[in-house]
Parts: C-alpha cells; sequence; structure tokens
C-alpha cells in the first residue's frame, strides 16, 4: 500500500505559518526552516537534555518552554525541530523543538517455547516503507487497532529464537548468515476497529552483528499479506523520514 504522505503534509501546513512569523537568522537559517519528522534518542545530562538524532547529529534544545515535557534517557522521540545554529558548543547544532512524540523504546527479547503464547502472533498493519533501521534501532510505524478495554495494552515485541541467537555462517549446511528475528503481537482478542497510530523502536544493539553477517531477516504476520519475510542487508542506515501522524492514542506495552 501507498504510505499517507498527505497527513504529512498537512503537519508541515500546520508548522508553517507560526514559523514564519519570525525573522531570519544571521547563519543561514530561517526560523521557517523546520525538519521532517526525524527519530531522534533522548540524552538527559544533569537536568537538562539533548537529542541524538539518527539523521542530524546531536541537538541542543534552545526552547524556554517545555516545562511540560519530562525527559527520559534512552527514550526513542520523533521530532520536528527548527534549526537555529550549527556546531554549537558540542553539539552538532541548536534547535527549537516543534513538535515531539515518544515512542515506545523496548530491546530485543528471547522468544522460546514457553513463553511464544505470552508474545502472540496476531495480524499487524504496517504500511510499506514504514519498519526502518536508523542509529542501531528498528523503528516502525503501524495503525494499531485499539482495544476496547481502556485499560488494555496491546503488547508488540520484537523476538529472537533461543536457537538462532547465534547466527548461522555455514553455507554448506544452507544457512544465510541472517540475523533472524519475529515482529510478535498480541491483541488479546480485544480489538474496538478504531484505528490510531502506533510507534515503537527496538534497540537492536545487543545482538551479535559482526563483520560476517550480512543483515538482519525480519519475519511478521500482515493484516494484509499474511506472514511475510523483509530483509536488510547489512549497509548504512535506511533512515527514512517517519510518518506524520497523531501517536497520542496509542495503547501498547
Amino acid at each position: 500500500m501507498k504510505r499517507l504522505h498527505w497527513l504529512f503534509l498537512m503537519m508541515c501546513l500546520a508548522v508553517l505559518p507560526a514559523l514564519q512569523s519570525c525573522d531570519d537568522f544571521d547563519d543561514g537559517y530561517s526560523i521557517g526552516d523546520f525538519s521532517y519528522p526525524n527519530w531522534a534518542t533522548v540524552r538527559v545530562t544533569g537536568n537538562a537534555f539533548y537529542l541524538n538524532s539518527d539523521t542530524w547529529g546531536t541537538l541542543w534544545p534552545i526552547n524556554t518552554d517545555m516545562g511540560w515535557y519530562q525527559p527520559v534517557d534512552g527514550q526513542r522521540v520523533v521530532t520536528v525541530f527548527n534549526p537555529i545554529y550549527d556546531n554549537y558548543g558540542e553539539y552538532d547544532h541548536a534547535v527549537k523543538i516543534e513538535r515531539i512524540w515518544h515512542a515506545l523504546t523496548k530491546g530485543v527479547e528471547s522468544l522460546t517455547a514457553e513463553n511464544e503464547e505470552e508474545y502472540g502472533n496476531d495480524p499487524v498493519f504496517i504500511y510499506k516503507g514504514d519498519i526502518t533501521i536508523s542509529g542501531g534501532y528498528m523503528n516502525i510505524i503501524f495503525m494499531q487497532n485499539l482495544p476496547k478495554n481502556s485499560d488494555t495494552k496491546h503488547r508488540i515485541s520484537l523476538v529472537q529464537r533461543a536457537e538462532d541467537a547465534e547466527v548461522p555462517l555455514d553455507e554448506e549446511t544452507g544457512d544465510d548468515g541472517y540475523i533472524h528475528l519475529e515482529l510478535r503481537y498480541n491483541d488479546y482478542d480485544d480489538l474496538s476497529g478504531v484505528r490510531v497510530a502506533g510507534l515503537v523502536s527496538f534497540n537492536l544493539k545487543d545482538l551479535d552483528i559482526t563483520s560476517e553477517t550480512k543483515g538482519i531477516k525480519l519475519k511478521l504476520n500482515s493484516e494484509v499479506n499474511k506472514e511475510v519475510e523483509i530483509t536488510f542487508d547489512k549497509q548504512s542506515d535506511n533512515t527514512d523520514k517517519a510518518s506524520n501522524l497523531d501517536f497520542s492514542k496509542m495503547q501498547l506495552k
């Protein structure tokens, strides 16, 4: 399916009028120059925080009106910002944050015969291109079918079978040299039919990725295409612009 690029355009148009009301900065950035939505990791330092963007490097927020925001070290986010200065002290850029959305941030878990039911394998709805790898994370945007019970949260997990923990590299046996992972979803048979955008980022840094590893193969149960496998070859990060959706109503754990 085609991705909903028009939603991103709508957000850009909503933000633009407020940004264009200010003067330009001397170093080449305009107050109307705002980034595409992009993935970043929150880093807390003392009583402040900065963002480690997958595409822009380190970002120091100069906002003085973000007292509402509670940063959590290691939290993955999607953010839109106005770049203000380059090479700001020890940071790559100083920015004014315009939007920031928290992503559910998890690691890769071990799948065994004993816990397989716990992870489930219910179908998920993901638009083509909305699974990316960047900054050492697998980032996923999907359309969640919300639970009827407001106290329920669906479970989404990235798992590795215990027997696949070591990357197979023996071509004589037919092993392919990829790390094999599975995206698992458990909706607990509680679906409302109401769709909202879900946002999750999985830390891949603890995987046994070596110079001989060819990449990652991901299995998932797609609502549209049933059981599918997606291959990510080990190259440069395949960072894409994150879709602009309202992630405030997702119910995930």
